[in-house]
């Protein structure tokens, strides 16, 4: 299978429970819930994203023909330090190319493999780390991880309604929108009033890091 990638870089990790890792962020092209397009986003499923993942242009970006290629492009970008190996596999929507062949090929080459995802396809069985990201209003089918994380706030969703749903960690994360200190005084109170969630920040924007 080939993947397309929007980038594929250097970082740390900027938010949930694994904030502050050294990670390779994988980036694939593509969501199912928004084209990309700004004359899209008003009449799409999530339409405040803030992510650019439209084609193959970031760095380290490109198309890749197999697993093999695309999990040494992961390699080279981790470098030669040792320890252990953690690429976050993020888009757009991963689980649109995400597949067995890639996570054999990046298990092989030592890492830990974490993904990002709007829970509205099934993860792909061999994931080390699952943060699902369920937006208002669709059909999410996955259901169980290690974190659900919760952008906040958002109409026509009842942070309740995911309680019983099978993960370890509940997060709820300021939307990055025009009013950032409304959403986040919103996310608070919500902590606040219900203890199960826990407040996730973005950190890497906070310190300047993509």
């Amino acid at each position: 299978m080939a993947y397309a990638v929007k980038e594929c870089f250097l970082t740390l990790q900027g938010e949930g429970v694994q904030s502050g890792s050294r990670a390779v962020f994988l980036r694939f092209a593509g969501c199912n819930l928004w084209s990309g397009r700004e004359q899209d986003r008003a009449t799409a499923p999530c339409h405040f994203c803030d992510t650019d993942f439209v084609g193959t242009d970031g760095e380290g970006g490109g198309k890749f023909a197999d697993a093999d290629s695309l999990a040494e492009r992961a390699l080279a970008t981790w470098g030669a330090e040792e320890g252990a190996r953690l690429v976050v596999i993020t888009g757009g929507e991963p689980m649109l190319q995400l597949d067995p062949a890639l996570i054999d090929a990046l298990h092989d080459r030592g890492f830990r493999i974490a993904v990002e995802s709007n829970g509205t396809l099934p993860a792909v069985e061999g994931i080390d780390w699952l943060c699902i990201s369920p937006k208002a209003g669709t059909d999410v089918v996955q259901r169980s991880g290690d974190e659900l994380k919760l952008v906040w706030p958002q109409e026509g969703v009842d942070p309740a309604e995911f309680e019983s749903w099978n993960f370890a960690n509940f997060l709820i994360q300021p939307m990055d929108c025009e009013a950032r200190e409304q959403a986040l005084d919103a996310a608070i109170r919500l902590v606040m009033d219900r203890p199960k969630w826990r407040l996730s920040l973005q950190s890497h924007k906070l310190i300047g890091l993509p």
